[in-house]
């Protein structure tokens, strides 16, 4: 399924709501329609956070089904309610230490593998591995370090910034086992993850995306 939204008006959701196949992180500050259509579109349940006394959860944080990362930003009282919100969907939750801050950027990741860039230290990519429970590499895409910014990864397939090479395109489906292909949101925007959330039942979009660059995302992401 596919739904076309804002929250609070602005189409860049995937700066505020990060998902996957079990839950949405969403901000406390969160509408009644937005939670209407992401459990119709994505078929998970919304858990209401913060990160850094901040609604910019998709910047903050990164996940799978098997974890959550999240910003050393993040205020004890904010990782513990977040630990104590998702006890029953058996999740590990992991606070990784970066002199960028925004790791939502910096991860771009699935059930089946992850991709990190290389402004996060070794160190900090093993903690990656155990949290997510998937082989984690190194990558570039479009030639940048923010890989997460660059693309949205679902256990069905991969939506890439438009600039990417064949051989980082390559590494990818190697890394997360999908197909993945290129594309823009919210009319022109390369730096997919702002624009959409998704996981393998839907996918939630910018309202600003065009007809055009709507079938591209849903052939990428092999939604129907």
């Amino acid at each position: 399924m596919i739904i076309l939204s804002t929250f609070h008006g602005d189409p860049n959701l995937g700066i505020f709501f990060a998902c996957n196949e079990k839950i949405c992180l969403v901000p406390k500050s969160i509408e009644t329609k937005n939670i209407r259509n992401i459990k119709k579109c994505l078929k998970v349940e919304t858990v209401k956070i913060k990160i850094a006394e901040s609604d910019l959860i998709g910047i903050f944080c990164a996940l799978n089904s098997n974890g959550i990362l999240v910003s050393d930003l993040i205020k004890d009282g904010e990782l513990k309610e977040l630990k104590n919100k998702i006890k029953s969907f058996d999740m590990n939750v992991e606070k990784i230490s970066s002199k960028y801050s925004a790791i939502g950027n910096l991860i771009l990741c699935n059930d089946k593998g992850a991709i990190i860039s290389k402004l996060i230290s070794r160190k900090e990519k093993r903690k990656i591995e155990d949290c997510l429970g998937v082989e984690v590499e190194y990558a570039k895409i479009a030639k940048l370090n923010i890989v997460g910014s660059c693309g949205i990864a679902t256990n069905k397939g991969c939506l890439l910034h438009r600039d990417v090479k064949a051989n980082e395109i390559n590494r990818v489906e190697d890394i997360l086992k999908v197909n993945a292909d290129i594309g823009t949101v919210n009319f022109g925007s390369p730096f997919v993850k702002s624009g959409l959330i998704a996981n393998s039942e839907g996918c939630l979009l910018g309202e600003k995306t065009t007809p055009p660059e709507l079938a591209r995302i849903m052939e990428a992401l092999n939604l129907s």
